[in-house]
Formats: structure tokens, C-alpha cells, sequence
């Protein structure tokens, strides 16, 4: 069965809706700007996108020139997972740093202060928290990334981090779960 060009059309328009694509470089190549103008709704930045947090601001600022509701989204934990500050380290602790202090005012503070970088480098979801529970201390891939062991604990730190960063205008969407 083949489909007309007007299904094609619509898949296309549904797709861009929903994909949030990354790009290498600090300047959105030209396939990222067609697709906006086709209605691309977002796009993701990561470690290979950021030189600075101004040269951040000014990339997506050429973005919402071209799309003033677009998504940009990041993958910035802090800690061992960083991309804004991917070239000289997180100046924020990680989610492990915060689980074992156990207090979920710092991580809300942490949180809403990281969307205020975020926020004024124009990104507008995070895709952070980790929201694991670090069942086995020898995962390697969630290890550090977790608030801790305790289910009680991951939670209360994971609720606290989402307050913190939406508070500051920065969507959070957690991840991962459930380990």
C-alpha cells in the first residue's frame, strides 16, 4: 500500500512536531532551518553545540527569530553530566553530591538556579532530572547520575529538582525511569 502525498504530508507534519533532533556544530546548519520553516516545533543542543554560554544565547536566538515558539532542549544534569559547561566541568553538583547532603531545598535552589543559565541562554527544556534509583552501585551508566538507593529519597530530591527548575521557566522532563 502506498501513501498519497497529502499522508505523507501529514506524517511529515506529525513527525516534526514530535522530533527533537540534534546537530553538530555551534551554528544550526541548513537542513535544521528548512525543517523549521516545514515546522519543526524543537531541537536539541548537547556538549558538540556549546563553545560558551553567549555563543549558546546567540544561536538560539537565531533559531526563535525563525520560530519564536521553538523547543530547545538540552541534556544538562550538572555534575559528570554537563553541556554548558561541557569544556571546563559542571560548576554544580550532581544529583549523588545532592541525594547524600539530603536536602531537598538545596536541590530545589541547585535546579532553579541551573533553568536561570539555561533560561538566559534560551534553552527552554531540560531533560533532567535522572530520576533512577541506583539499584546496583555497579551500574556505570547511572551510578553518580542518581540522588541515591532509596526510592523515598530519589523522590522527594526528584520532585524538588523539577520545582527548582520549572520555577525558573525551564520545562523539566525526567528521564530514564524506571532504572
Amino acid at each position: 500500500m502506498t501513501m498519497s502525498a497529502t499522508g505523507n504530508e501529514s506524517l511529515s507534519r506529525d513527525a516534526l512536531a514530535v522530533l527533537q533532533p540534534g546537530f553538530a556544530g555551534t551554528t544550526a546548519p541548513d537542513w535544521v532551518h528548512r525543517r523549521i520553516d516545514e515546522g519543526l516545533a524543537a531541537v536539541a543542543l548537547f556538549g558538540r553545540n556549546v563553545a560558551t554560554a553567549g555563543q549558546v544565547t546567540e544561536l538560539t536566538a537565531r533559531l526563535r527569530a525563525q520560530k519564536d515558539d521553538l523547543l530547545v532542549a538540552i541534556d544538562e544534569e550538572s555534575g559528570d553530566v554537563t553541556r554548558l559547561d561541557v569544556r571546563t566541568g559542571s560548576a554544580f553538583p550532581g544529583n549523588h553530591a545532592l541525594g547524600a547532603v539530603d536536602d531537598t531545598d538545596l536541590t530545589r535552589r541547585v535546579a532553579r538556579e541551573l533553568g536561570r543559565r539555561l533560561a538566559e541562554c534560551g534553552v527552554n527544556l531540560n531533560w533532567a532530572p535522572s530520576a533512577d534509583v541506583n539499584a546496583d552501585p555497579g551500574n556505570p551508566v547511572i551510578g553518580v547520575r542518581a540522588f541515591g538507593a532509596d526510592t523515598d529519597l530519589v523522590a522527594r530530591h526528584t520532585a524538588a529538582y523539577v520545582r527548582g527548575m520549572q520555577s525558573s521557566g525551564v520545562a523539566a522532563c525526567t528521564k530514564h525511569f524506571p532504572g
